[in-house]
């Protein structure tokens, strides 16, 4: 961190379900900064869950000094969940966020003292003595209240979620790609062109380092590669070329046809190819390689009428994600009524520029020799 920006976030390392539904195996991190200058400012508050840990940092930072603002970013609970333990210490402090912002605090905490706060938006700036903070509109990243701030004499931005990953902050230090993906797909994915808009604004600035509120601060070439990757997933483009095949097998005849399709694949000359079971493993990482890869095929068994419920849950996820410019192929099974590839398709179809190939694989119970040559020709068709 720079000389007058200090660190105090805590670290949440017993954390397994983030917003109660990501698997993070290595906990989560609730990032908060402290700006020294003339005047004091705070960046973001914690999770509720280390309230008495993030004040304790606080007050050991300030080194005697009182802050004279608190920058609210994102009102999400695990960002915002210390306001109120904040207010009461400090209830001198001004709290600045978008007028939005403002408005949920109360929602949230009806409590809260709002006597002294100040809303701001695009373009304001609040002086601290040498440096200056510059407020960025951010609006659906990911929620609409969001703002982010540039301090351009430090060239540092502090991003809101943005950039965010995964994990306490020093997990996986030397790939942030891969849970930042994660994060991104599951929690920013429906939301490419906000983040895409956010991302020309920030192209205007001087940026030497980010500070997101989840993860690792980023500098040099990390945050490089972070600038790249954010450029291609906001605009739904292709980071990886390659096959996801995504499976939900009730008895596991319909997995055994997709890992066979998925050797054909590979023989082929498909390149990456995954093979994904949706009923064991974490959807978010399956989500995740759906939007990295080009070409996606999901087999799945009939059920009830209609298609097995966790590929139903699979594809749902993904049209609400805003899943789009991609290729896909459909295996179904089913023993005396195969209907999954029908409803597979309805749920497909609304999803923006997102091709079906053909043949439709259409098996009866279990793979058989004489389902092969479809299996081969849906291969070829999604490599065309």
């Amino acid at each position: 961190m720079k000389a007058n920006i200090k660190y105090i976030g805590c670290d949440d390392a017993e954390l397994r379900l983030f917003e109660s539904q990501y698997v993070t195996p290595d906990g989560m991190c609730y990032n908060s900064y402290l700006i020294i200058d003339e005047k004091v400012a705070v960046m973001d508050s914690v999770d509720p869950r280390k309230t008495d840990e993030w004040l304790k940092n606080l007050e050991a930072s300030l080194e005697g000094r009182k802050p004279d603002y608190l920058i609210v970013h994102h009102m999400e609970p695990d960002h915002s969940g210390s306001i109120s333990a904040f207010r009461k210490a400090y209830p001198d402090a001004t709290i600045v966020a978008s007028n939005k912002a403002l408005t949920y605090m109360t929602q949230f905490d009806e409590s809260l003292d709002m006597t002294n706060t100040k809303a701001v938006s695009e373009g304001d700036v609040i002086s601290l003595g040498k440096r200056s903070l510059i407020f960025i509109s951010a609006p659906m990243i990911h929620w609409p209240e969001v703002i982010m701030t540039y301090c351009p004499e430090e060239r540092v931005l502090f991003s809101a979620d943005g950039f965010g990953k995964f994990g306490v902050i020093d997990a996986d230090a030397d790939d942030w790609a891969c849970e930042a993906r994660r994060y991104y797909f599951n929690i920013c994915g429906k939301y490419g062109q906000p983040v895409n808009n956010v991302l020309k604004k920030a192209a205007t600035l001087k940026i030497e380092t980010i500070c997101p509120l989840h993860g690792p601060v980023l500098e040099g070439a990390m945050l490089n590669e972070a600038i790249r990757l954010y450029t291609i997933w906001s605009s739904y483009g292709i980071e990886t070329e390659g096959v996801l095949v995504a499976h939900a097998s009730i008895h596991g005849n319909t997995a055994k046809a997709a890992e066979r399709l998925g050797e054909i694949l590979k023989a082929k000359g498909a390149g990456r190819v995954v093979v994904a079971d949706l009923c064991r493993e974490d959807m978010a990482e399956v989500i995740e390689d759906a939007f990295r890869m080009n070409r996606m095929v999901v087999c799945a068994s009939s059920y009830d009428g209609d298609v097995f419920p966790p590929m139903h849950q699979f594809l749902w996820k993904l049209q609400r994600k805003a899943y789009q410019k991609r290729t896909m192929g459909i295996v179904e099974n089913g023993t005396w009524a195969p209907v999954a590839a029908k409803a597979m398709r309805a749920l497909i179809s609304p999803m923006k520029d997102v091709k079906i190939v053909e043949p439709i694989v259409s098996l009866r119970s279990a793979m058989k020799t004489t389902d092969i040559p479809a299996l081969e020709a849906l291969a070829d068709a999604m490599l065309s």
